[in-house]
């Protein structure tokens, strides 16, 4: 196993990269790892969004991924390196794809990651698209996580970053073999103590920026004035609804399910005299319903849109470590496969609040074996 490429030719003129620069000290200490290695490459901030479209009002706008201040940081990174910068304009592919797929989840009353639709269906579909247009046939990010060619197997694997503070892997599970082969993740090997130390040794002005905040288009931090703006008062994941308890008895309102997420304690507006939780959300009536922390306990999830990555489909039932939040610690499962592509997890132990719309991520050890969006649970024992 090697994380060689193709790409390395031994002599012939290196293919150009197109490095993704957002602005942090990532993926500026990624661009100058690329250009160190022989590369030559471009620079290119993608113009996600803009405060004009999203609303809100922040004062600390600073942090806050893909802002002004960000394009103004990657420019002034690429002419410290000495390299082409460039500014990709992708708020419409942005809108169309992360920011509608963000709405239309809650609207199912499903709760959404959108870093991962991101990453599959913007930083790569469609970023690769661009970059085959200035023929840069590579592109490099500054992720935590690394790519391995399996000789044997003749796939490209997707592994841990060494850093286990700050491991990306869990929002890249969605990438093809197509996509792999021709990323480069140079932060994958570093530490991220490393990776401030490289950039305060080239000068950077980003190498202590402070890290940026998610969600990046959500620019105030409340997603429910966002979801509000964007789909007005009068929608039903907007519009109130009954609280119901584990009995179906209502023992209260809401002013709209897209309020609340699977798991959720605080801002139910009860009072019960013991802790309720957010068990389940049915869209189709509005209703939210609650009970104790023992409901929230399963053993059993089903996912759909599954993505093998580092292995071929399986046909079997096989054993790995499964995370189904990017800070959960990753559990003991059987991960069977089901007619239609979908999986069936089955943990060790019950696991708690598995989300409708979260990623699952199956491992074996530090590989990423693919992964998929949670639809629905079992109750514990099940």
């Amino acid at each position: 196993m090697t994380e060689s490429r193709l790409r390395a030719d031994g002599g012939a003129r290196r293919p150009t990269v197109l490095v993704a620069m957002s602005g942090g000290v990532d993926s500026a200490v990624a661009a100058a790892c690329v250009r160190d290695q022989g590369y030559p490459l471009l620079g290119v901030t993608m113009k996600l969004w803009d405060y004009a479209e999203v609303g809100g009002t922040s004062e600390a706008r600073d942090g806050r991924c893909c802002s002004l201040e960000d394009m103004d940081g990657a420019r002034t990174t690429a002419a410290i390196l000495d390299i082409p910068y460039y500014v990709m304009d992708m708020t419409r592919a942005f809108r169309e794809t992360v920011i509608d797929d963000f709405v239309a989840e809650y609207r199912l009353g499903r709760t959404p990651n959108p870093c991962v639709v991101c990453n599959n269906r913007i930083k790569w579909t469609a970023l690769y698209a661009r970059a085959r247009q200035v023929d840069a046939p590579i592109i490099a990010t500054g992720h935590y996580a690394r790519i391995r060619h399996n000789e044997n197997s003749g796939r490209y694997e997707l592994w841990r970053g060494v850093d286990p503070t700050r491991d990306q892997s869990y929002v890249l599970w969605g990438l093809s073999q197509q996509q792999l082969a021709c990323t480069m993740f140079p932060l994958g090997p570093l530490l991220k103590d490393e990776v401030r130390a490289r950039a305060r040794a080239l000068g950077l002005p980003v190498a202590d920026k402070a890290e940026s905040r998610e969600i990046c288009f959500v620019t105030d931090d409340n997603y429910r004035r966002f979801l509000r703006d964007t789909l007005g008062h009068h929608d039903a994941a907007t519009s109130p609804g009954p609280i119901v308890d584990e009995t179906g008895t209502v023992i209260g309102t809401h002013d709209g399910y897209a309020d609340f997420t699977v798991g959720q304690r605080r801002g139910l507006g009860i009072a019960r005299g013991v802790p309720q939780y957010v068990e389940r959300i049915d869209p189709d009536t509005r209703t939210v319903h609650v009970g104790s922390d023992a409901a929230l306990w399963s053993r059993r999830v089903i996912l759909d849109q599954v993505n093998w990555v580092s292995i071929e489909a399986p046909s079997e039932r096989l054993r790995a470590t499964v995370k189904v939040r990017y800070l959960h610690a990753a559990a003991a499962a059987d991960v069977r496969p089901l007619p239609g592509g979908r999986v069936e997890v089955t943990f060790d132990e019950p696991q708690r609040a598995l989300t409708p719309g979260q990623s699952a991520v199956f491992y074996d050890a530090e590989r990423v074996l693919g992964g998929g969006l949670i639809a629905r649970d079992a109750p514990t024992g099940g």
